[in-house]
């Protein structure tokens, strides 16, 4: 399904390619997108035929620069949204009240370190952006949960770079 998402958004993306950094550029912009993430900029990279080590490295800049604002702003946002008066809004705040009751009990139980291993298990619905959401909703020391994330980013990386340009290059 991430090999799928990230072959559409390349197409859509595809006026970029026109730039000399312009694969690059696409595997940043996927890279910080909430559900592909850095595993979708991997997979991007790897289709793109962009070399290993600088994909990995514009993936894991892509994938961290959204999670201090995710830190800092979204109980606030979550709250605006519960509030509105806007349905979109309160539908859009109960699924991710349900997203983050569902996997709270798990990060709250093991702390910093069920933290890194949720970012870190490269599975649908896990990943910087849900672990922030819910290290916010759980009000984790903002310093401690951006370090269990970074963590978390680097063990998903890993995984995901042996997949992406070791099993995958061949299949592919």
């Amino acid at each position: 399904m991430a090999e799928k998402l990230a072959k559409t958004l390349i197409g859509m993306m595809g006026g970029l390619l026109s730039l000399s950094f312009g694969k690059q550029l696409i595997v940043f912009i996927i890279s910080m997108l909430p559900i592909l993430e850095l595993r979708g900029g991997l997979i991007a990279a790897s289709l793109l035929e962009l070399p290993p080590v600088e994909s990995y490295i514009i993936a894991i800049i892509g994938n961290i620069i959204p999670v201090p604002f995710i830190l800092l702003l979204i109980n606030k946002i979550l709250k605006a949204m519960e509030k509105s008066r806007f349905k979109l809004f309160n539908k859009m705040h109960s699924f991710l009240h349900k997203k983050i009751m569902k996997n709270k009990g798990s990060i709250e139980k093991y702390g910093f370190w069920g933290l890194v291993l949720f970012v870190g298990i490269p599975l649908p619905g896990t990943g910087a952006w849900t672990g922030s959401i819910i290290a916010a909703f759980l009000e984790m020391d903002r310093k401690k949960a951006f370090l269990a994330i970074f963590l978390g980013m680097i063990m998903a990386s890993i995984i995901m770079m042996i997949i992406s340009f070791g099993f995958l290059s061949k299949v592919v």
